[in-house]
């Protein structure tokens, strides 16, 4: 997960309902177009992330709506060391709410403005990295399509040096899912970093685009943090027509890069997408990068070159000043705000007032039911559970399968005889798992066995004395419970919850 974020899950966090209330805003970091990013402490632990929060009404005037339903959607399915992970995402009357993890490096935007001299080991650790961000969300199917400096963000905190100036990719607001051999079409992205056959795309010249618009993307960047320039010279105002000569005409690299630099920018700058790298094989072919192992890349393992300041934000300070002073609606009043609007509403006795009158929002529609409500420690917490329940369920079998039941196995001339026995008789160590039968041991006899308790139940559980029978289906019949005085099958507190 995030590098800031504790390897420690607090019990008090499952089964919660994650809210507004929870957290206690610190101060703001960051905007959108119509999303702003604050720091923000949970109440209970103490654990510091980072909120990003979007108004309802401003998302359904600007038809954003959709995507910041898939956003949370896609987010919610992601988890990489080089992703700015998600961690709660919940909503009320006037905002949707995501929770991830707070990097306080400043996004590279803010760096490449505050002149800072990227070294090329800097950016090519940088490419590798994110190399391996892009390589994960490929294997989800996933292009991002706004790959920029302002969405890299940088690490700050952390208590070695291992961890500091890593480079994470961020916000997944146009990003999109592709299915199988499908291909995306919509304009989309920021114009100065979209690949050349998105452009075809919208002077329908191709008839679509895939995964390799990112790494064009990304290859823009790495030349932006270099040079502290663009290759091409667009801006949101040049037309397609300008930008389609651009390319023709090409770029060059200043005199002073090394030939390596060259070489790999070359590759990722590539106009046809045929020829420009777009995966982490053929990211590790380049000669330049070799010297990169990619485990230890991914580990963070090799100390950046730059690692931002930790004396102070790095972000633009002027974010703060127009939360408190600008802002109609600032978040430290929201609390104060939504009670007196429910209070008004409580008084007047109905449910069809307006949240506020500026806005159409009204209370019937201002909760949004396809709103993904996310708790990743719940889903830590049950993929936990699932991985001790297989593992009792591998213990039983294991167990159960006396040796002569393995050699019949494994004589069987039919495979798919043999995949049958196999199901069965895990469907039949399933129900005796079910049934509170959590521990076994392998002996004869169990009247030497003492009693012992078991993590997360409220009762003790003996032994099972395993028969000598060949057959599973026999053997499961003729298991005799020895030393059990009483077995609990009510859900423990932990079941009870979820």
């Amino acid at each position: 997960m995030g590098a800031n974020q504790s390897g420690r899950m607090d019990k008090t966090l499952y089964g919660q309902e994650v809210n507004f209330d929870h957290f206690q805003i610190l101060r703001a970091i960051g905007k959108g177009s119509f999303g702003k990013v604050c720091i923000v402490q949970k109440k209970d632990t103490k654990q510091m992330f980072a909120m990003k929060y979007m108004n309802k009404h401003q998302c359904l005037e600007r038809d954003a709506l959709k995507n910041v339903l898939k956003e949370v959607e896609i987010l919610t399915k992601l988890e990489h060391p080089f992703l700015v992970n998600i961690w709660f995402s919940f909503q009320d009357e006037e905002d949707f709410f995501m929770v991830t993890d707070l990097l306080l490096g400043g996004d590279l935007r803010f760096h490449i403005h505050q002149e800072v001299h990227f070294s090329e080991e800097s950016i090519k650790l940088m490419i590798c990295e994110l190399a391996l961000a892009l390589d994960y969300l490929q294997t989800k199917n996933i292009i991002h399509r706004d790959i920029k400096p302002d969405n890299i963000l940088l690490d700050e905190e952390g208590n070695i040096k291992l961890f500091l100036g890593h480079f994470h990719l961020t916000d997944f607001n146009i990003a999109t899912v592709l299915n199988d051999n499908e291909l995306a079409t919509s304009m989309s992205g920021t114009k100065p970093y979209i690949a050349p056959e998105i452009f075809d795309c919208a002077v329908d010249l191709c008839v679509g685009y895939s995964y390799a618009v990112d790494w064009w993307s990304l290859g823009v960047v790495a030349y932006e943090a270099l040079a502290r320039a663009r290759p091409y010279d667009i801006h949101s105002t040049t037309s397609f027509q300008d930008v389609r000569i651009l390319f023709q005409l090409g770029y060059e690299f200043p005199k002073k890069w090394s030939d390596g630099i060259c070489d790999l920018l070359s590759k990722l700058l590539a106009n046809s997408p045929g020829l420009r790298i777009s995966s982490l094989q053929e990211v590790k072919q380049v000669k330049c990068l070799q010297k990169y192992d990619m485990d230890m890349v991914f580990q963070r393992m090799y100390t950046p070159a730059f690692v931002p300041a930790k004396d102070h934000l790095n972000c633009d300070p002027t974010f703060e000043l127009e939360e408190m002073i600008v802002e109609t609606k600032p978040l430290h009043k929201k609390k104060k705000r939504l009670a007196k609007q429910r209070s008004l509403r409580e008084i007047q006795g109905s449910l069809s007032i307006d949240m506020d009158v500026d806005s159409p929002i009204n209370v019937q529609t201002s909760i949004v039911p396809e709103f993904i409500v996310y708790n990743r420690y719940q889903e830590i917490e049950k993929r936990e559970r699932e991985e001790k329940e297989e593992a009792w369920e591998n213990e039983l079998e294991l167990a159960m399968c006396s040796p002569n039941d393995q050699k019949k196995e494994e004589e069987l001339p039919n495979s798919s005889q043999n995949s049958d026995t196999q199901k069965q008789k895990k469907s039949q160590f399933r129900k005796l798992s079910k049934c509170g039968i959590l521990k076994i041991n392998l002996m004869k006899s169990s009247e030497d066995i003492p009693e012992e308790p078991w993590e997360g139940c409220s009762t003790r559980i003996g032994y099972l004395s395993l028969p000598k029978s060949d057959n599973p289906v026999t053997q499961i019949n003729e298991v005799k419970l020895q030393n059990i005085d009483y077995i609990d099958r009510t859900p423990s507190p932990v079941e009870q919850r979820l």
